[in-house]
């Protein structure tokens, strides 16, 4: 199997092999359930989502967990910035009784795990060089997926603690960038912190307890676009 010969070679294994590894464990794994609950089935190929089944040398605690990568497709061809691990442990995000939990769980460990060293960095980098004159901007990677579902190029930011200054040149060029919040105190301040760094943010907010992807499971992509006043 691919990810045995992953394991067996760390050294002359690349984050793209390792990535490719995992994406042929996905179809039928709890992380294809997952992504299905979450409605977003139909972009786990796109995105290269995986699961991690068999773990490559030194991924062994992320075991179990989904595997996103940070594709880079202006670097050429599935190049992989790096990968993040997300737990999807039935007792973390189902109830007893086997239904999904409307707020998941995750105690005694992080929902999110990063590769050592890894730096904070933007996802799905695809969306600046797609030919829009608008971008989305949100908390997260399933809210940028979900975005991309209503036509919207969408980036996503790994935590509202994420931003870093080098990022404020690549969102300049456009002439609207929907910044997505759901609308607790975090995601506030986010989107005023970011209000003052570019003159071009559009606040797009969804309100407690809804985000992007839950607000695109519940009204469609086409209720997205009329929420930015897209046509």
């Amino acid at each position: 199997m691919a990810t045995a010969l992953l394991k067996s070679s760390p050294k002359s294994t690349s984050l793209v092999e390792i990535a490719q590894g995992y994406s042929l464990d996905f179809q039928g794994s709890p992380a294809a359930e997952y992504m299905s609950h979450r409605g977003l089935d139909g972009s786990a190929t796109r995105l290269g989502l995986g699961y991690v089944a068999s773990p490559a040398t030194g991924h062994e605690k992320h075991l179990g967990r989904l595997a996103i990568p940070y594709l880079r497709p202006a670097a050429g061809d599935h190049a992989v910035a790096t990968i993040r691990f997300r737990c999807i442990n039935e007792t973390c995000v189902k109830n007893p009784d086997g239904s999904w939990r409307e707020d998941e769980w995750h105690e005694g460990h992080g929902k999110y795990q990063s590769l050592p060293g890894s730096k904070a960095m933007l996802y799905n980098t695809q969306a600046l060089i797609t030919a829009s004159p608008y971008v989305g901007l949100s908390e997260g990677e399933f809210d940028a997926a979900s975005a991309e579902l209503a036509g919207i190029p969408t980036v996503g930011v790994p935590g509202v603690s994420a931003w870093r200054d080098h990022f404020d040149p690549a969102f300049l060029g456009f002439e609207a960038v929907f910044a997505f919040t759901d609308g607790d105190g975090p995601g506030e301040q986010f989107v005023e912190k970011l209000a003052e760094r570019l003159p071009n943010v559009v606040p797009i907010s969804f309100g407690r307890k809804c985000d992007v992807n839950k607000f695109v499971n519940e009204n469609g992509p086409a209720a997205l676009r009329e929420k930015c006043g897209i046509a």
